[in-house]
């Protein structure tokens, strides 16, 4: 489930791409979905900044990813699925949810809700890296996630915060290093920090590594 194309106002396109190549080495048939809304603002990514009076789509947007072969999330249905998994990027923080402006207070998407409460209900295996998970700590009361380590460690962790906003939500923040992924087996939630650490881009892909494996393991059982 993607949520538009580029780090500050969509989907991380790196965590994207390395789900998308670990899914393929483990042999796994994918579909992508992202929801048909508009972006909450625009990011001129050269400056970090927004740009004025531009306006993107989410779905038009997550096509780029996708090489155009997605649908929207309104026709994502957990009983033709084994899984889900969202990666991050601010457009988890801003398009699936409002957690970048409101925090603990956030609502999320309805189809984001809805898919995440489906495949919850089904006892089918979800997967969110990097900020995502703080969607299924909204959603899913009492859950376990990791978005890394707890302390900015002089810039190493510079979202640690984000772990207290986790507990905020009722939910336990687990600490992981980047190149490891967290298994909540009760709720069949698998989680990773990816680009929440500042560090190798080849450890960032070995903790998506780790979640898909495990994703792909729980939906196997």
């Amino acid at each position: 489930v993607l949520s538009g194309c580029g780090v500050y106002d969509g989907t991380e396109v790196h965590e994207a791409s390395a789900i998308l190549v670990h899914l393929s080495r483990g042999g796994a048939e994918v579909q992508i979905f992202a929801p048909d809304i508009p972006q909450m603002h625009v990011v001129d990514h050269t400056q970090g900044q927004p740009s004025e009076n531009q306006s993107r789509n989410v779905l038009t947007e997550s096509a780029r990813i996708a090489r155009g072969k997605i649908s929207s999330l309104a026709q994502l249905n957990a009983a033709n699925h084994d899984a889900a998994i969202f990666p991050g990027g601010f457009g988890a923080a801003k398009n699936l949810s409002t957690f970048a402006v409101d925090g603990k207070d956030c609502r999320v998407n309805e189809d984001v809700e809805r898919v995440l409460k489906e495949f919850h209900a089904a006892g089918k295996p979800i997967g969110l890296c990097c900020i995502a998970p703080v969607l299924a700590a909204k959603v899913l009361r009492g859950v376990e996630v990791t978005v890394g380590h707890e302390q900015e460690e002089g810039g190493k962790w510079p979202y640690a915060g984000t772990a207290e906003a986790i507990k905020a939500l009722g939910a336990t923040h687990c600490v992981k290093d980047v190149t490891e992924a967290h298994v909540d087996r009760k709720n069949k939630v698998v989680t990773t920090p990816a680009f929440m650490c500042e560090t190798k881009l080849h450890h960032i892909h070995d903790g998506i590594g780790a979640m898909v494996k495990s994703v792909l393991e729980l939906a196997r059982k």
